[in-house]
């Protein structure tokens, strides 16, 4: 210890050593701010700085060691050393843990860094402390590593400058062993090997938070591999050629066994799997989940994993096989027996690649490769099959992977969430198998069926047939189920009709009639429930057999576990041209968010002009337009019917072109029937300046002149909200750290009117937002500054998401079904009277029972209205427009579309990990000066941490000096 005070002592007491922790901390900041473009990068972490740790710390760790040995040598002091009352061990010891502490320092002296960043975003979802503390111990130990390199260095030299010289190059062939230049010359089985020897390969997964035993230990091997060595160079160089021959070979043999042992530790170690890894990440993003493992344990028949990685393939993939295949022998372990794990080489084997191309469809991708003889193209397969019975389902590497574009040319490749990718894969191939069983294999509870039918002679013919074929199909269903199943059928109208008031006053069930001027009422209410919800059948339209058992299956499947959940989503058909043959009229387009529910459900077109299916489990209305009472009644029944609404709608409509951006007011047709359920969508939208960026069209104007550019400006109509803004314990918010909602009108809820029922706010904007009645989404330049939006209106937080849950009153008094049959017959009476009598006498034999419709008064408790005040936030456009300014593809929207579907149909699991993604913190709006404080913030905080250095040292000085002159002045 008394080796290293003295080296700190004189370290320290040299301007140069303080010039070396200034030029570090300042590169380190350059490269972080400048090199990184950490704003541009948009994402909330430390990551960029520890990335260039193996590289900086070579520089760094050369610096510090030079002088250890070389100038001990050249000046003559090291004989003097050797002499001392110490072992040779100490001293190297000694040395070593100068420079050690050193570098300790001056990685102590970056935590600024993180402390700030930190305080950019103190919410929950903010900066991930994890890998910050990893990447610290590990930095420590690389830099232990890289300092032994350096000490060994200075000891073979007496040369300060051939000393850093020679120790930069040994550190630096530790790093280029596993770097991506050598990486890209060799195939993916060399490439692994090299990773391994490579420290700056080492280090990667670090920095992303997988804190790996191996890889630290191999950080000490190093270390002590190379200290062993000193000891060894410094022993060696005070013997004699000729003196004790067999000691000298003693030495020799023993170094070669340390050294031997310390590294061949390594190889053992790299066959003890994961095991000893640690997940330091926020949510444990890189460990297997509960979800996937819920999901493992449902498996009854073998699942087979199989990844197709071909040996050469693209540069940027090759780092990501690894990962991959870890991942997928991950899932291995986990399911036992249950799960079949394979990774092939579909070139190695012409077999499986035959399959993998016929049966699968999975085909080999050709990537444009180069190196510096020529370039090529090689055709590469990164896929995953999984397979589960006769059903099966493959993910592309376009599935898998992310692109992150840093620049021009710079791009960066990630897998962002594979894990999720892989267990939404057996998701669904489990319950497309199990959906081919009886339904009644997968309902847990007993279901009973109530038929509140009315006798036969108050009925229309057809549907008295109809009744007679709904008991023959109860019965038969009931010996198929056996105890799962019980039916009855109820007259409402007897004992004074107790049944139907009840009915009445519990679903909304009232009297139906044949057609709007038919006296006759009846009733034909279908319902199944296990007691704790109730599922309406419609009566089919075809009035048959058939129809009845389609729609009974429809209702059992909404009791089911297991079986994929239908979702059925409506959105605006295609703007027809203003005139034939013209181009199509811009207008949202949702083929994304369609891609996204498909891949997890059942997904259907909704048809409005019918009655819902009862097999759909949740109904999603995205940017309605002009719907007419047909189409409003068709939502307005499957509410009633306990089903889940979820609309998406706004009081403009905002339309971006390459040449125009404009909003102009619109009437969706859903505005009376909402308000009728306490919610009003204002007519006016939000801005608010805590917002995303947009490359929006502006209008520059110059000399009297306009002219349309494209700039990327904090744009006020993209609200960005952060989970400060969110209900975030509730199970559709869950997870989502940040949400960007355009061109969105307030919700304002009716207090009063909703008072009943249960009411969550569940997204609003920031409280500096404010309503504009008249926008102007067009930003305008003035020169080259942009003219700001001014707030008109009172500011304050507004309301962007509601969820209302309860007992619904219908918004109909009668069925506009029965208006528009009676409407028809009408105009059919009036075609007859000019026509002849038996043409007449025919109709009238043709004649069907007209429609049979009923309007369903008041909804049961499981009812659930969710209203966005948005209709484009999960449109194709908006995803690419903000995407664009985030340098990757944006996909919040639409995970909280899905998290809105898992959360109606029950089935939640996935949504613990379908937000996890290292890149999924991004930074808030700062603006221009946010940035600049935060910039040169760091940089004054590194030259006060240099100086407090500089003032400790000082005060240890002083108290040494004062100590001395007390020892002084006690001896005299």
């Amino acid at each position: 210890m008394k080796v290293a005070a003295k080296e700190l002592i004189q370290f320290f007491g040299s301007p140069i050593g303080y010039l070396f922790l200034l030029a570090f901390l300042g590169f380190t900041l350059f490269v972080f701010f400048w090199g990184e473009a950490f704003f541009a990068r948009n994402i909330l972490d430390v990551r960029p700085m520890f990335e260039w740790m193996p590289v900086l710390l070579i520089f760094l760790s050369s610096a510090l060691t030079m002088r250890m040995w070389s100038e001990e040598r050249r000046s003559g002091t090291q004989e003097f050393l050797l002499t001392l009352p110490a072992t040779t061990s100490e001293l190297v010891v000694g040395k070593f843990l100068a420079c050690w502490t050193l570098l300790g320092i001056a990685l102590l002296l970056t935590l600024p860094l993180p402390l700030t960043l930190a305080n950019v975003d103190s919410s929950v979802m903010g900066l991930d402390w994890g890998p910050i503390l990893a990447g610290y111990v590990a930095a420590i130990l690389l830099g232990a590593s890289y300092i032994a390199v350096g000490l060994f260095v200075s000891a073979r030299s007496d040369n300060q400058i051939v000393a850093l010289i020679l120790a930069s190059l040994a550190c630096g062939s530790f790093y280029l062993i596993g770097s991506p230049f050598l990486l890209d010359l060799v195939d993916n089985n060399s490439a692994n090997i090299l990773r391994m020897l490579g420290s700056g390969s080492r280090f990667e997964s670090i920095t992303r938070g997988m804190l790996d035993f191996r890889d630290l230990y191999f950080y000490v091997s190093i270390a002590a591999g190379f200290l062993a060595l000193n000891v060894y160079a410094l022993d060696r160089q005070g013997w004699s050629e000729d003196a004790q021959p067999v000691r000298h070979r003693r030495s020799r043999i023993l170094l070669g066994l340390v050294v031997a042992n310390v590294f061949v530790a390594n190889v053992w170690l790299h066959g003890v799997g994961n095991s000893m890894r640690w997940d330091v990440t926020r949510g444990d993003q890189y460990s297997m989940s509960d979800a996937t493992l819920q999901y493992l344990k449902r498996l009854r028949e073998p699942l087979l994993i199989r990844g197709y990685f071909s040996t050469k393939t693209h540069p940027l993939l090759a780092p990501l096989v690894p990962q991959m295949q870890d991942l997928l022998v991950e899932y291995g372990v986990a399911g036992g027996d249950r799960v079949r794990v394979e990774i092939v080489n579909p070139a190695d084997n012409a077999e499986l690649e035959d399959e993998a191309n016929t049966k699968y469809g999975i085909r080999p991708v050709p990537f444009q490769t180069a190196d510096r003889h020529e370039a090529s193209l090689v055709n590469s397969y990164f896929d995953v099959l999984v397979q589960y019975g006769d059903e099966y389902e493959v993910l592309s590497f376009r599935e898998l992977i992310d692109v992150k574009q840093r620049g021009e040319t710079d791009l960066d490749v990630w897998l962002p969430n594979p894990e999720y990718a892989v267990t939404r894969s057996i998701k669904k191939v489990l319950y497309d198998f199990q959906g081919g069983d009886s339904v009644w294999s997968n309902i847990v509870r007993p279901i009973r069926f109530t038929g509140y039918i009315s006798p036969d002679e108050r009925m229309p013919e057809e549907l008295t047939a109809l009744g007679r074929s709904l008991k023959e199909l109860l019965e038969s269903t009931a010996l198929e189920a056996g105890d799962g199943f019980s039916w009855e059928i109820v007259d409402p109208d007897a004992n004074d009709g107790a049944v139907a008031e009840e009915i009445a006053d519990k679903f909304g069930f009232g009297p139906m009639a044949a057609s709007l001027f038919d006296a006759n009422t009846f009733y034909f209410h279908l319902t199944l429930t296990d007691d704790t919800t109730v599922v309406q059948i419609p009566i089919p339209e075809s009035l048959d057999r058939d129809g009845l058992e389609r729609g009974l299956e429809e209702g059992l499947k909404r009791f089911a576990s297991g079986v994929m959940k239908t979702a059925a989503l409506y959105t605006p058909p295609p703007t027809p041209p203003q005139y034939p043959g013209g181009q199509q009229m811009p207008g949202n387009q949702f083929a994304s968010l369609r891609d996204v529910l498909g891949s997890s459900h059942e997904l259907q077109s909704a048809d409005l002009t019918d009655v819902i299916p009862a097999s759909v489990d949740v109904l999603l209305i995205v940017d309605p337009t002009g719907l007419d009472d047909r189409a409003v009644f068709a939502i307005d029944q499957y509410l009633m019917r306990g089903g889940t609404v979820v609309v998406a709608t706004s009081a403009f409509r905002s339309t971006l072109t390459q040449s125009m951006l404009s909003a102009v007011p619109q009437t969706t047709g859903l505005e009376a029937w909402l308000q009728h359920h306490g919610i009003s969508i204002d007519k006016s939208m939000v801005l608010d300046p805590q917002n995303a960026q947009f490359p929006a069209p502006v209008t520059r104007r110059v000399g009297g002149f306009s002219f349309q550019d494209y700039r990327m400006l904090d744009y006020p109509f993209f609200i960005d909200v952060r989970d400060e803004a969110m209900l975030v314990d509730h199970p559709i918010t869950v997870g989502l750290p940040q949400l960007t909602m355009s061109w969105a009108s307030p919700i304002d809820v009716d207090e009063t009117g909703l008072a009943a029922r249960d009411v969550q706010r569940l997204i609003w904007s920031s409280s500096q937002s404010w309503r504009d009645s008249s926008p102007d989404v067009m930003p305008k330049l003035s020169g080259d500054v942009v003219e700001p939006y001014q707030s008109d209106s009172e500011e304050g937080r507004q309301l962007l998401g509601v969820l209302v849950s309860g007992r619904f009153e219908s918004f109909f008094d009668e069925s506009p079904l029965l208006q528009e049959e009676a409407a028809l017959g009408s105009e059919e009476s009036e075609d007859a009277r000019v026509g002849d009598g038996e043409n007449e006498n025919e109709n009238d034999e043709d004649a069907g029972p007209g429609t049979v419709s009923g309007v369903i008064k008041r909804s049961p408790e499981s009812a659930r209205l969710l209203v966005f005040g948005s209709n484009s936030f999960v449109s194709d456009q908006i995803i690419q427009l903000v995407g664009v300014a985030n340098g990757q593809l944006y996909t919040k929207p639409l995970e909280l579309i899905q998290n809105v579907v898992d959360w109606a149909v029950e089935d939640e699991v996935l949504q613990t990990i379908r937000g996890r993604n290292q890149y999924a913190s991004t930074l808030p709006p700062l603006g221009d000066l946010g940035q600049r404080v935060y910039e040169y913030g760091n940089y004054v905080l590194a030259l006060l941490m240099v100086f407090v250095v500089f003032l400790i040292h000082r005060y240890l000085g002083a108290k040494r000096r004062d100590r001395y002159l007390a020892v002084l002045g006690e001896t005299s």
